[in-house]
């Protein structure tokens, strides 16, 4: 008898057989090499039992030459399913659309929520999640992952100091902690101004106090610049100094650049691959074939797919591949010693305050050791150099 599991995929028909020979016909399907199984006895002339369906033909030929009266009764088995759901096909494609739209709502993007923002704040973050994609209404799949979110936020917002991204369900979730704008510093009370750092005078605005420097004047740190005590001797006063010394300041520093340098860059060549992944496997969607690549990364993005709350084993899997390459960057002396002063600058820029400007640069000496090159620099700067000192009883 041939194997049920597949006999039933195939499909198979329940038939009754009717007449004084049917022992003989039985025989004569045995002989056809025609098999049938389940032989019952409905009655001392009557039988039922089970055909495949690929055997109808051959059956109807065996038997239609005998005086037995055959019956189909009915079929089963996958031909007989697939019949009956085309039947009822208005049925099938209205579920399976139902099936479909919920699974697509279900990973939409339906809200985004932000707290721990003033208004403002928040209205700027929404506008950089509109620039990144980050909307309502717009499929999960089709926006960056939580940690590239925000990653990309923080990295754009200058006035917050974190921010945490969560996706639950359908909506986005941010926490954000702001910066605290520095207060302006309240007078601590009667006070000198004096110098910070040794410096040329180069300009000055005294809001109060008594000058006790002038321009192109030398001072050293911790020299007063201006009084906060005014008045003649008989009739001293005290008050909070204010004032805004500009003077030139002086900075020494030492920078080492390597003239020979291996780094490795993207060609901007990218073989981008989609797939639909149902447990361990994975079903290709676009993006077939393999790149000719010599060097690659290869980075996923995995998005879970969701029905209502629930999370299902099926994922899309979005596969980048991008092309690398090994570059050697070689520099001659004088083009290391350039990019050595450009290192040295924006090196000593990110330690000034914004209103400091550099305004002149000497290279104090320069040589090659070891393959790399190593700078001495010095750098001529204009900044506020005035600090203020609380008056002491008795100053």
């Amino acid at each position: 008898m041939k194997n049920q599991w597949v006999t039933s995929l195939r499909g198979k028909v329940f038939v009754k057989m009717e007449g004084r020979l049917v022992e003989r016909v039985i025989n004569q399907l045995l002989r056809s090499n025609i098999s049938i199984w389940n032989v019952k006895r409905a009655g001392t002339e009557t039988i039922t039992f089970y055909l495949a369906l690929e055997d109808v033909h051959n059956f109807r030929r065996a038997v239609r030459s005998s005086e037995c009266k055959v019956t189909f009764l009915k079929g089963q088995g996958g031909p007989f399913i697939l019949k009956r759901a085309l039947k009822n096909s208005g049925f099938l494609l209205g579920g399976l659309s139902f099936l479909l739209i919920v699974i697509l709502l279900s990973n939409m993007v339906w809200g985004i929520e932000i707290k721990g923002a003033a208004p403002e704040t928040e209205h700027t973050i929404r506008k950089e999640l509109t620039s990144m994609g980050v909307t309502t209404g717009k499929l999960q799949f089709s926006i960056p992952d939580v940690e590239s979110i925000q990653r990309e936020l923080s990295s754009r917002m200058d006035n917050i100091t974190w921010v945490g991204v969560e996706l639950r369900g359908t909506t986005f979730h941010f926490q954000v902690v702001e910066k605290n704008a520095p207060e302006p510093v309240e007078s601590t009370g009667l006070q000198h101004i004096v110098a910070k750092k040794k410096a040329i005078i180069i300009d000055m605005f005294v809001e109060e106090g008594d000058p006790q420097v002038k321009v192109n004047d030398y001072v050293n740190k911790g020299q007063l610049l201006v009084s906060g005590v005014i008045g003649n001797e008989k009739k001293p006063k005290g008050v909070p100094a204010k004032a805004k010394i500009m003077g030139e300041t002086w900075y020494r520093t030492t920078v080492e650049l390597p003239l020979k340098t291996d780094f490795v860059v993207f060609s901007g060549n990218e073989k981008r691959k989609h797939y639909l992944e149902i447990g361990s496997l994975r079903i290709p969607i676009w993006g077939f074939g393999n790149p000719e690549f010599k060097e690659s990364v290869t980075e996923e993005m995995e998005k879970p797919v969701k029905f209502l709350k629930w999370q299902l084993p099926i994922a899309y899997i979005d596969k980048s591949i991008k092309e690398k390459e090994n570059v050697e960057r070689t520099y001659t002396k004088k083009e290391a010693v350039q990019e050595a002063k450009k290192l040295a600058k924006n090196n000593l820029e990110t330690t000034l305050p914004d209103d400091a400007e550099i305004i002149s640069e000497k290279i104090l000496q320069e040589k090659v050791e070891n393959g790399k090159v190593k700078v001495n620099l010095h750098f001529k700067v204009v900044e506020n150099i005035a600090e203020g000192q609380p008056i002491i009883q008795g100053d």
